[in-house]
């Protein structure tokens, strides 16, 4: 029997408004609410340092200029305050200490040198850089070129900060929470606080994100050494964390705009230099898939 034109349209009606209803359901519940946060998973490699007790503090050397001071100063605090961004507790704590590495920032055995200078139209912005034995972190060094800080596009209190806040969490053992350029209103992200941004605060100090990275990087399993200096420890060896890109090693992966970069260089002790760069915009602008040791600035 022949169905009546008016019901075949009922029925292709109700069909596609059923698909349609569909597509509706599955667009709004596959994308996860602007709320939500997904596990952490950032830290850089597992690299993260030796320590007997489940909360340890770092020395951080300063050997910065005056106009830095005080961007290490509020960052230090911003690790040690883990209560302000909504977390709990904090495995990695940081005391600042003289300096005593002057601007070259050559690594002292037990601490992390944060340092800042004019090193030259090298390309890189900032400088983290670790020593490795197995997977415990040994040394650290931070480094900011005021070569490119001192000009108009990078001279600003927020990009300073959010350069120096992430810099020095690199030699806790972090990584970055994303790589495409958005603000996680984390230092650990690839924002950039220059031009329009410029007089922005985001993604200057850490969110609590970054400690439960933390907690998940330190807060597993206790080690039987310790590879962070005590507060008693005399001046031990340095250890050249070099500016020179022939020096860095072997690139080991680069982010997709080709902002920063990591390098790793075998030493013949069999330790392990592993150097974090973080290039300026002009460093990348021609290829962001290139080694940018390689092009001229």
């Amino acid at each position: 029997m022949n169905q009546h034109p008016r019901a075949k349209l009922s029925s292709r009606h109700s069909l596609l408004l059923a698909l349609a209803t569909g597509l509706i359901f599955v667009a709004c519940t596959s994308e996860p609410k602007q709320t939500e946060r997904q596990p952490a998973s950032h830290s850089w490699a597992n690299y993260h340092w030796a320590r007997t007790t489940p909360q340890f503090t770092l020395k951080l050397g300063d050997n910065l200029t005056g106009d830095w001071k005080p961007h290490l100063l509020q960052s230090s605090s911003d690790w040690n305050s883990p209560e302000i961004f909504g977390a709990s507790f904090t495995p990695v704590l940081t005391s600042i200490v003289a300096g005593q590495s002057g601007k070259r920032c050559s690594m002292v055995k037990g601490t992390s040198q944060v340092c800042n200078g004019k090193y030259g139209n090298n390309g890189w912005l900032g400088l983290a850089t670790i020593n490795i034995s197995g997977d415990h972190i040994t040394s650290g060094s931070a480094k900011m070129n005021d070569t490119y800080f001192a000009t108009a596009k990078y001279n600003n209190p927020n990009e300073k900060r959010h350069v120096m806040c992430q810099e020095m969490a690199h030699t806790f053992g972090l990584g970055h929470q994303s790589e495409d350029g958005s603000s996680q209103n984390s230092c650990m992200d690839y924002f950039s606080n220059t031009g329009a941004f410029a007089t922005s605060t985001t993604s200057t100090r850490p969110n609590a994100h970054d400690f439960e990275q933390l907690n998940l990087l330190y807060g597993n399993h206790l080690d039987n050494t310790t590879t962070v200096a005590s507060s008693a420890s005399a001046p031990s060896a340095q250890e050249l964390a070099s500016e020179d890109p022939r020096a860095w090693g072997s690139l080991r992966n680069q982010s997709r705009d080709g902002r920063h970069s990591t390098y790793e260089r075998a030493n013949p002790d069999g330790s392990l230099t592993v150097t974090h760069v973080y290039w300026t915009e002009e460093a990348v602008g021609k290829c962001p898939t290139c080694d940018h040791r390689d092009d001229s600035h």
